[in-house]
């Protein structure tokens, strides 16, 4: 294991740990600042997640979003490849799919111009320690050198870290939304 191997290693484990007291204690209303960021992009392909472990759930400002346009769930193909993202609708039949993430039973394909990025800790300046697989460093990556893609960290407030151990390959947050608000990154 190298040396920022082992150190994303600990910062992950440190996460997970100040992450689930935050998960026990969140309220019905921490989607509230994600549906507000999303209402000012109706219509807009976006792709949320189907919340896993202690993770956020996004769920309900997806389903205000499905409303009004496109909204998927990412889907893991394979290791080392870019995620693709089926079409969701609230209520819609779902499957486990890797790593325990749901996901629709008859999934229909297509590209979203907004991420809703799960993470374990995130700072300021738009940084992101994820799970450790790259998928969505390897995804944005892609969907970027298409078009314009934004990419919505959401976490809980008190997941944000000052020093996070990161690489060049690892894609920025455009902004971070929480259950205590929404911090942009451009300014």
């Amino acid at each position: 294991m190298t040396d920022l191997a082992a150190i994303k290693a600990a910062a992950r484990k440190a996460a997970f740990a100040r992450r689930k007291p935050l998960y026990d204690s969140a309220t019905a209303a921490q989607a509230g600042y994600l549906s507000e960021v999303l209402a000012g992009y109706r219509g807009v392909p976006l792709s949320g997640f189907m919340p896993i472990r202690t993770e956020i759930d996004p769920t309900p400002a997806m389903a205000e979003a499905a409303a009004h346009g496109p909204v998927g769930v990412p889907v893991i193909e394979g290791p080392a490849q870019p995620l693709k993202f089926a079409s969701w609708q609230p209520g819609e039949e779902m499957v486990p799919g890797a790593f325990g993430a749901m996901i629709p039973a008859v999934p229909s394909f297509f590209e979203p111009e907004i991420l809703i990025v799960p993470l374990l800790a995130f700072n300021r300046a738009g940084g992101r320690l994820g799970y450790g697989g790259g998928f969505y460093d390897r995804t944005l990556e892609m969907l970027r050198g298409k078009r314009p893609t934004l990419a919505i960290g959401f976490a809980f407030a008190g997941q944000e870290v000052d020093d996070l151990p990161l690489e060049p390959t690892d894609q920025p947050l455009d902004l971070i939304v929480s259950e205590a608000g929404v911090i942009d990154i451009s300014t």
